[in-house]
C-alpha cells in the first residue's frame, strides 16, 4: 500500500509537470527548433572541413610537452568524462518532473542552454574554417586512411554526415574544442541554476579533469582548449544578460502572469504593497500587538475604495451605558 501510494503522488507529480511544461513548449518551441536544427548545421560544417584537411607533423604544443600521451587504447577516458558529464546534466535538468523542490522550468532551461551552445558554436565554425591544422589525433596523421576524404559523390554524401562515424573520426575542426563548449555551458549553467555546492564545486572540477584528458589523448592542440575556456565563458556572460531572466520557483508561484496587471486594473506593485500590509497586520495580531489607529482607519479594498473602520463605542452603544 505504501509503495502504491508513493507511486500515486509521483504520478500526479509527473503529471501535473508534464502539462505545464507542455504549455511551456508550445509557446517556445520554435526557439527550441532553431537549436536544434543548429546542432545538425553544426555537425555538418564539422564534417565539410573534413574535406579540406591536410595531414602534417604534430605542432609544437606546450601541453603535449607537460602531460604524458595516454595513447589510443585510454583514448576513451576523456569520451567517459564527457559522457558522464552530458547525462549527468540532462537527468538533472528533468528532475523538476519528479522531485518536490524546483528552480526552474526544463524548457526554459533547455531554451537557455541551446541559445549558449548555438552562439558558441557559431564562433567556432568560423574559426575552424579560417584556418585548418594538422590534426594531432591519431585518425588524423600522416598515413592513416582516414585522415583524408575523397570528394563526395553526391550532396547527398555530404548532408548525412556519415554519424555517427563521421562524428566520432572527424578532422580539422579544431579551433576550439567542442567538447569543451557542451562541457563548460552545462557547467556553467548548473552552477548559476543547481542548488548543490559541492557538486558545482565538482563540476568545474570535472571540466579541468576533462580539459587535461582531452590534451593528453592528443585529440585537440592545447591552444583549441583554451580558447574554448574564455570564449565559452564570455559568450554565457554576455548571452545571458540579452535573455529574459527564468522565473524562480523556489518560492512555490506558478508561471507568471502573462500581463502585468490582475483582472482589477491592479499593477504588480501594487498588488505587492497591499500583500506586504496584510502581512504585516497579521503577523502583528499573532504577536499580540495592537493595529495601529491610522492602520484601523483606512483599509484598502478590492475596488480601489477606502472604508472608514474607525467605529467607537459610543457610536455603537447608547450615552452613559
Amino acid at each position: 500500500m505504501y509503495i502504491a501510494r508513493e507511486a500515486s503522488k509521483l504520478w500526479r507529480k509527473v503529471s501535473a509537470e508534464t502539462a505545464t511544461e507542455l504549455k511551456l513548449l508550445f509557446e517556445k518551441w520554435q526557439l527550441l527548433l532553431a537549436g536544434l536544427v543548429f546542432q545538425y548545421i553544426h555537425g555538418l560544417a564539422a564534417r565539410g572541413v573534413h574535406y579540406l584537411h591536410r595531414p602534417g607533423p604534430l605542432l609544437q604544443d606546450l601541453g603535449f610537452m607537460a602531460l604524458p600521451e595516454l595513447g589510443q587504447e585510454k583514448g576513451y577516458l576523456s569520451e567517459s568524462v564527457f559522457t558522464f558529464i552530458f547525462i549527468s546534466f540532462l537527468l538533472w535538468s528533468f528532475h523538476p518532473f519528479v522531485y518536490h523542490s524546483k528552480r526552474f522550468y526544463t524548457v526554459l532551461l533547455w531554451r537557455r542552454v541551446l541559445a549558449f551552445l548555438v552562439a558558441s558554436q557559431f564562433l567556432r565554425i568560423i574559426t575552424f574554417y579560417s584556418t585548418q591544422l594538422p590534426g594531432p589525433n591519431y585518425h588524423c596523421r600522416e598515413g592513416s586512411k582516414l585522415a583524408t576524404l575523397p570528394p563526395p559523390n553526391n550532396a547527398l554524401e555530404v548532408l548525412l554526415i556519415n554519424f555517427p562515424r563521421g562524428v566520432l573520426f572527424g578532422c580539422g575542426d579544431l579551433i576550439f574544442s567542442s567538447h569543451m563548449i557542451f562541457t563548460l555551458v552545462f557547467v556553467r549553467t548548473y552552477y548559476k541554476y543547481g542548488s548543490n555546492r559541492l557538486i558545482k564545486l565538482l563540476a568545474w572540477l570535472m571540466a579541468i579533469i576533462q580539459s587535461l584528458l582531452i590534451i593528453a589523448s592528443r585529440k585537440h592542440y592545447t591552444v583549441d582548449v583554451v580558447v574554448a575556456w574564455y570564449t565559452v565563458n564570455l559568450v554565457v556572460f554576455f548571452v545571458d544578460k540579452k535573455l529574459p531572466e527564468m522565473p524562480d520557483r523556489t518560492n512555490g508561484l506558478s508561471l507568471l502572469p502573462v500581463s502585468s496587471k490582475d483582472k482589477d486594473g491592479r499593477t504588480k506593485e501594487e498588488l505587492h504593497k497591499i500583500d506586504g500590509r496584510i502581512r504585516d497586520e497579521i503577523h502583528k495580531l499573532l504577536n499580540g500587538n495592537t493595529v495601529d489607529a491610522t492602520d484601523r482607519r483606512q483599509r484598502v479594498q478590492m475596488n480601489g475604495k477606502h472604508e472608514d473602520m474607525n467605529h467607537t463605542a459610543s457610536d455603537a452603544t447608547p450615552n452613559g451605558t
